[in-house]
């Protein structure tokens, strides 16, 4: 199929109008204005109790009504919140928090993060709210969208994941410090979702500051996996960074894989790369060859596809919509009702499901109120209109008030045979679950335009259109408008100039007194380094081509992330038979 038609198809998923008149099973129909506005009190119950008993934390824990830092310390649900503020309408709330944020965030801050969870809650989600913020009635600074607090911000937390990159693989390791860089007693071992997982936010990074590093270590960390992939055309789940040898070899759609096939659809569209579709085209193949089953997609061995694990993973309800994306709608269909039985039997997806035997596999019946099945239901209800997708939104919004509903917010269900809690409340519930529900059952808002209204924005590099439609969405919900990444393009050679000008400009003008201490302890003192660099001026070398020296890796006193809670951060590695 011509790229540019699988293309337009994607995009069509985002177009096309909804059907109205969904019948629910007694034959009424779900009101799209009614479940609207239980969706939008969903999220304030849940917002407004984060903000009134766990911020400036990371979440919220509902049941005790306190909050705790789970992935670095940045008021993680406000960050993660501020583009379903603006699609819910609330732009003052919008732009109370963004100077919340300017005020309050600081990555200079000695925390092992997760570089996969940092870069998709973090980074996706400054970058989303930058694009965002003339629509959100903010005061936009000259040169938006190639300049602004949000992106200056986006961009520092960017740097701070750069070197976890520096591996021999290109693939990067999964925890960073932000202040001290990589441990060096930190496990090679990266979940393939956690190297693949980049090229959404960096390219669009890369492409807002003019800096080319971020897409360019995203785009070689997708290459090496793709160089990676065995004879029969799978990858495993997940891998040495520093070898590039599997260390657990099971292949599925499903956690610790899933993001990497999204990212490779969603960078295409964004990118208009054929490339990167083609890529994910060659692993369709290979994945409904040797994992699809009745519209089911198990686990199996990634060099033999014999089946490993017979389960469903509650992450793979993305898989549908990642489907809907390249217009494979029927496929997509059949997949999609197959997990809303499993939503039926339970009122929500077990983490897994074991297809044999119809039920929860031990130590897995939680539902930490994932998005993912009603991210699938967005998708295929845009574009389809089938009412039966409707359905499944009313069920969530019903199910999840009734199960998980606390006083002080949402709790995620620990068990889903007896709907026991537990005390935690995902900030991707805000990002994505609440969101995704909303845009289910709003087909005015502004994220589905069809192109018939747009801003026209004058930046310094000409006039750009932005916000004519065709969101990309990011694996943690955050839109991205693909227009913008048009608004800042220069030559490489107008770069390069200001470039050398710049290190001209501090070598001749700064006041090296002020360096004078750093010229006495770490010897002669080196005019900063500029974009497209790591951390040294060689750099500058290799983006023009020439072979850069040798870098060494400090050694650090850091103390390194235990190998299980490494693991447990990104994804369920299978190393046992359970």
């Amino acid at each position: 199929m011509p790229f540019r038609l699988l293309v337009s198809l994607g995009l069509l998923c985002a177009l096309l109008p909804l059907h109205h008149g969904a019948p629910g099973p007694d034959g009424t129909a779900p009101d799209p204005a009614h479940y609207r506005e239980r969706v939008k009190a969903m999220f304030y119950h849940a917002y407004d109790s984060y903000l009134e008993n766990a911020f400036p934390y990371d979440e919220l824990r509902p049941l005790t009504c306190d909050g705790h830092d789970t992935w670095g310390s940045f008021s993680l649900t406000l960050i993660d919140a501020l583009d379903t503020l603006l699609i819910l309408g609330n732009v003052s709330e919008f732009q109370r928090v963004v100077e919340v944020l300017q005020d309050n965030i600081d990555f200079d801050i000695d925390v092992n993060a997760s570089v996969f969870e940092t870069n998709i809650r973090v980074v996706g989600g400054l970058l989303s709210a930058h694009l965002l913020s003339k629509k959100a009635g903010v005061e936009v600074e000259a040169g938006w969208p190639c300049s602004g607090p949000l992106l200056r911000m986006a961009e520092e937390a960017a740097r701070k994941l750069l070197p976890a990159f520096q591996t021999p693989t290109g693939m990067p390791y999964g925890t960073v410090n932000l202040l001290h860089g990589v441990n060096p007693g930190e496990t090679p071992v990266t979940c393939t979702a956690g190297i693949g997982t980049f090229i959404v936010e960096f390219a669009t990074l890369s492409s807002l500051t003019g800096d080319p590093v971020f897409e360019d270590v995203a785009r070689v960390a997708l290459v090496r996996l793709w160089e990676s992939r065995s004879d029969i055309g799978l990858v495993g789940n997940h891998i040495d960074v520093l070898t590039g040898k599997w260390v657990a070899q099971d292949s599925g759609i499903g956690a610790g894989v899933d993001s990497y096939f999204e990212y490779l659809v969603k960078g295409a569209i964004l990118l208009q790369d054929k490339k990167l579709m083609a890529m994910f085209l060659e692993y369709n193949k290979a994945i409904r060859n040797y994992t699809r089953f009745d519209d089911w997609y198990l686990w199996v061995q990634m060099y033999k596809g014999t089946v490993s694990m017979p389960v469903f993973q509650s992450l793979e309800a993305y898989w549908p919509g990642l489907q809907s994306l390249i217009g494979d709608i029927d496929n997509a269909m059949r997949t999609f009702l197959n997990y809303y039985t499993v939503w039926k039997q339970f009122g929500g997806l077990p983490e897994f499901y074991n297809i044999p035997q119809g039920y929860t596999v031990e130590k897995r019946e939680g539902y930490p109120l994932r998005p993912e099945l009603i991210e699938s239901a967005m998708y295929l209800y845009r574009a389809t209109g089938d009412p039966t997708l409707l359905e499944l939104g009313r069920d969530a919004v019903e199910s999840i008030e009734k199960i998980s509903k606390v006083e002080c917010g949402f709790a995620t269900i620990k068990d889903l045979r007896d709907h026991k809690l537990d005390n935690r409340m995902e900030s991707f519930f805000l990002a994505e679950t609440v969101k995704y529900l909303y845009l289910l059952f709003d087909p005015a808002n502004f994220i589905h335009n069809n192109g018939s209204t747009f801003d026209a924005v004058i930046t310094p590099y000409g006039e750009c259109i932005l916000g004519a439609g065709g969101y990309i969405f990011n694996t943690e919900a955050h839109p991205i408008d693909p227009a913008a990444l048009h608004c800042c393009r220069r030559l490489k050679e107008e770069q390069w100039e200001v470039e050398d000008l710049m290190r001209e400009f501090y070598s001749l003008k700064r006041n090296r007194s002020r360096f004078q201490k750093k010229t006495m302890s770490s010897g002669p003192w080196q005019p900063p380094t500029g974009p497209g660099t790591f951390s040294s001026p060689e750099n500058q070398d290799q983006a023009r081509g020439k072979k850069p020296a040798k870098q060494k890796i400090p050694l650090l006193s850091c103390p390194s992330q235990p190998f299980t809670s490494k693991l447990a951060l990104l994804g369920q590695v299978f190393l046992d038979s359970s």
